[in-house]
């Protein structure tokens, strides 16, 4: 959002979803955006935690791969598309999944202007360029589906990237390992999962979205558990990597200098590596 949300609002969220199957929240999401209602979670810019780490790592996200082909990145639930244009300016080939088609209208519009005149909050640095910029482009989807698929990947392809950040939060606790699935098979082997974990305050048994996601991702990712039974009562020990069950490996986890105040100072990045 532009603002931090506050309790009416998430208020407001947790009951427009009470009613609703896992099955439907697809269709919940369509309808706020349908009635402009999307100022319930748009913040009105990119992830601040994610523009530094692209910055700063730039071994680990450079934009190109060693036979130098544009690296392709996905952001699920991209919205107004924030993320996926800062991806593209720093060099990535991007594409921006929501499930509204009211939002992916939205998002090629904020596009087609960012692209051409980048604002400041796209750059964590004053000396960052945009000499050598990729493509963004948006798609009307489902995540869970593969009919998507098509309009980014030809035969056998796989993404290198993929951010999540309110994606995950926003999903029914049963669709959780459905989420981690999808992930691993979106990735190729040694592709990158990074996730700013959001809400890390919030008790995971209470209702959302959004819903709490302490001990989620560890959990569902590295272990390969549900994301929903025992989350953080095991401790989350990275050096056993390959005895867990778990599509990934979690290979950094760290607070960020910077992030949404909405994550009250609790917001933690962790990137995931597919086995």
């Amino acid at each position: 959002m532009a603002h931090t949300p506050n309790p009416p609002v998430q208020g407001r969220l947790i009951s427009h979803f009470a009613e609703r199957s896992a099955e439907d929240q697809g269709s919940g999401w369509s309808a706020l955006w349908d009635s402009n209602e999307s100022d319930l979670w748009d913040r009105g810019s990119p992830s601040i935690a994610l523009v530094e780490v692209v910055e700063q790592q730039t071994d680990v996200f450079s934009p190109f791969t060693p036979d130098k082909q544009r690296k392709r990145a996905l952001v699920p639930g991209c919205g107004r598309g924030y993320d996926p244009v800062m991806l593209a300016l720093h060099g990535f080939d991007v594409y921006g999944l929501d499930i509204s088609a009211t939002g992916v209208s939205e998002a090629r519009k904020y596009a087609a202007s960012e692209m051409q005149s980048p604002q400041g909050y796209n750059f964590a640095s004053e000396t960052a360029t945009t000499a050598d910029i990729g493509n963004v482009k948006f798609v009307a989807g489902d995540f869970f589906s593969s009919e998507w698929e098509s309009e980014a990947l030809r035969d056998g392809e796989k993404f290198d990237l993929v951010y999540d950040y309110t994606f995950l939060c926003a999903l029914h606790p049963s669709l959780r390992q459905k989420w981690a699935e999808r992930m691993s098979h979106l990735l190729h082997p040694g592709g990158l999962l990074v996730c700013l974990e959001f809400p890390m305050y919030k008790d995971p048994s209470l209702p959302g979205p959004p819903w709490g996601l302490k001990g989620v991702h560890w959990d569902l990712l590295a272990r390969g558990g549900d994301g929903i039974c025992n989350i953080a009562e095991e401790e989350e020990d990275d050096t056993e990597a390959a005895k867990l069950k778990g599509q990934f490996r979690r290979a950094q986890y760290f607070r960020p200098t910077r992030s949404y105040p909405s994550g009250k100072g609790t917001d933690l990045l962790s990137i995931y590596v597919r086995k």
